[in-house]
């Protein structure tokens, strides 16, 4: 699949996925440009030889980024943002395999799919978490310059 058919349907997840998150309709735009910012650094990290799960974590971290950004910028809270665009980099599908193999009693697979989930989802909560924590550190540094100032 080439990188435009990335681009498009990312953008559309994290659009749809805002229409039924009921996030405000002028936001929709913004929410899906970041669910797609951040899957398409995930898809070129990954392209490129970079396992799926430090990828996760930089493509979530982009997602905060992001979401931080429009937050400020468009006056909205930043849940709208980061929710929706953190859509496209779940592992929905490998979470179903895990659970498809776990009934078929095919347990080898099982395991490798549930680490591997459990893997990418802690990715992403680490990826949400370190953007905070330097956004923090942005934010008091700057904060103490403005008063040395």
């Amino acid at each position: 699949m080439g990188i435009v058919a990335q681009l498009i349907t990312s953008f559309i997840a994290a659009a749809g996925f805002g229409i039924l998150f009921n996030a405000p309709r002028r936001s929709l735009i913004q929410c899906g440009f970041v669910g797609m910012a951040g899957w398409i650094l995930y898809f070129i990290l990954v392209q490129n030889g970079m396992d799926s799960v430090p990828a996760t974590v930089f493509g979530a971290m982009l997602v905060a980024v992001f979401s931080h950004i429009f937050a400020r910028v468009y006056k909205t809270p930043i849940i709208i943002f980061t929710v929706s665009g953190i859509i496209p980099l779940v592992p929905g599908g490998m979470a179903y395999e895990a659970m498809r193999s776990f009934v078929v009693n095919d347990y080898f697979n099982a395991v490798q799919y549930s680490a591997k989930v459990m893997l990418l989802a802690g990715g992403i909560a680490i990826g949400l978490m370190f953007s905070e924590v330097a956004n923090q550190i942005i934010r008091k540094v700057t904060l103490r310059v403005k008063k040395v100032s």
